[in-house]
């Protein structure tokens, strides 16, 4: 991009929750990679995750940086550690915690004034800072951390309305004006859909600043959703950008391993419990940072898992009341039985690090777009357990127009605990992801999805050349900007 003057500096404002984060980083190193100067906005208490995901980019040269922003937790009623939405347990607390993170507005800024960048990348859940952006003259980019299907199919939702004129809550629709005939239930709508909530306003003030924001920028690759990505651009009229899969940006094992949290396991030891293990042969579990599945739940997926008879790893949260081995969920004698067969990761798992692995044949997913892109993004089929937020459409996606995935049986949104499943749909759907000539079918479009995921993001790619468009576009604008000064 030529000299220090010619470089376009992006800031980039995550939400604070690690869904949010993980991809807004990569999106950082993505842009400094071609050649942006990259900030990143986080709180005290997540820079050193931050400052730890971007090392070895910057040590090879790349301009990228963090600068600090604090919530003002005890303005709020919060207790000061409560500084991330995965520590948020009620839905009154996620209300104070939104309002503190609304009230950031003044330090963004001030780093504004200070840093002067050319252009904003503000998560979704920052729908004020258009209008910051738009004070201070740059324009302003939304990044959502979800599929051209899931945003385009939630608006024809809330646009059309088309679950107010079911009968009740179980009874299917079919999606209007948006492709392939995809049919939803009130009951997998989100519960500010079903009826008004402070929420819905907020959704609805989401929704009108990306309409006044310069576009959007999308973890995606065009190949992956054409009819989906079309349907945003034109049918809704949104200005997007498709940049991903942005996990691909992390090309050794070492970048794999760093994104997000310190990982609960030794990543060599993971790695030679899953080099003893043949191809295909392993599914791995895991809910995310968000989902919350109470002891009765998770006693049901491990006798699941152990009646299933397949080698298995097992992502679970850690308790920290409890000590490892005594949780009321685990069965009695439960890890001396599977000790040769099953693996459990008790926090934070290095995900793409896992699923890149040839052992792993299948991934039981709650269907957050980071998870189910990375699946997508290592070729591995996956048994959809959708819980919150656009899961369901997700899902959807995965099972109905990817046809690289196979359902649980979950009817029912929940914001916090997931839908309960019993053992015996557990060991089903996993015999059937990994096991016969359905699983091979579904492994071999997750190859070839993959396979094109890859293109996508190498030169010339979709996804490399809509970037350079991207940065093209925004230099145009900066130089707009100053001949108007």
């Amino acid at each position: 991009m030529g000299s220090e003057s010619d470089q376009l500096h992006i800031f980039f404002f995550p939400f604070m929750a690690p869904g949010h984060m993980i991809p807004m980083i990569d999106m950082a190193k993505l842009f400094a990679i071609r050649g942006c100067k990259s900030t990143l906005i986080a709180t005290p208490h997540d820079e050193p995750t931050f400052l730890k995901s971007i090392a070895k980019a910057k040590d090879s040269g790349f301009d990228i940086d963090v600068v600090i922003v604090t919530l003002p937790l005890k303005e709020v009623g919060l207790p000061e550690d409560c500084d991330n939405l995965n520590k948020v347990t009620t839905v009154e607390m996620r209300k104070q915690f939104m309002r503190a993170i609304m009230m950031l507005d003044q330090q963004l800024e001030l780093l504004i004034e200070k840093l002067a960048p050319d252009c904003l990348v503000s998560d979704m859940f920052l729908p004020w800072t258009t209008e910051i952006a738009a004070k201070w003259g740059i324009p302003r980019l939304v990044f959502h951390g979800t599929s051209a299907f899931s945003i385009s199919g939630t608006e024809c939702v809330r646009i059309y309305e088309p679950h107010k004129k079911v009968s009740h809550d179980s009874e299917p629709f079919i999606i209007p004006n948006f492709p392939g005939e995809i049919t939803m239930s009130r009951m997998q709508l989100p519960d500010f859909y079903r009826e008004e909530t402070e929420f819905t306003k907020f959704f609805n003030k989401v929704k009108e600043s990306e309409k006044t924001s310069f576009g959007v920028v999308m973890n995606s690759f065009y190949e992956l959703e054409p009819a989906y990505a079309d349907h945003y651009r034109t049918f809704l009229g949104r200005r997007s950008w498709f940049v991903g899969p942005l996990s691909l940006c992390n090309k050794e094992s070492e970048d794999k391993a760093h994104r997000g949290n310190q990982a609960s396991v030794d990543q060599r030891e993971c790695l030679k419990w899953l080099d003893s293990k043949q191809p295909n042969s392993v599914i791995y579990i895991c809910f995310g940072s968000m989902a919350n599945f109470n002891a009765a739940q998770l006693h049901e997926i491990a006798v699941g898992l152990e009646a299933s008879n397949q080698q298995f790893i097992w992502v679970v949260k850690k308790d920290p009341n409890v000590e490892e081995g005594k949780e009321e969920w685990l069965p009695d004698g439960y890890e001396s039985r599977i000790r040769n067969k099953g693996l459990i990761i008790r926090g934070w798992a290095p995900q793409v690090l896992i699923l890149d692995h040839e052992a792993i044949g299948g991934f039981v997913t709650h269907c957050g777009w980071n998870s189910t892109l990375e699946a997508i993004t290592a070729g591995v089929p996956m048994v959809t357990w959708p819980v919150a937020a656009e899961q369901f459409f997700n899902e959807k996606f995965v099972t109905q127009v990817l046809k690289i995935g196979v359902n649980i049986g979950v009817k029912q949104w929940v914001r916090l605990f997931g839908d309960s499943v019993k053992s015996e749909r557990v060991k089903e759907a996993v015999k059937r992801v990994l096991v016969g000539e359905e699983a091979e079918e579904m492994r071999r479009r997750a190859k070839a999805l993959a396979e094109m995921a890859r293109r996508a993001v190498e030169e010339r790619g979709s996804s490399w050349s809509d970037l350079g468009a991207l940065l093209q576009e925004l230099g145009q604008q900066r130089l707009a900007l100053n001949k108007k000064i």
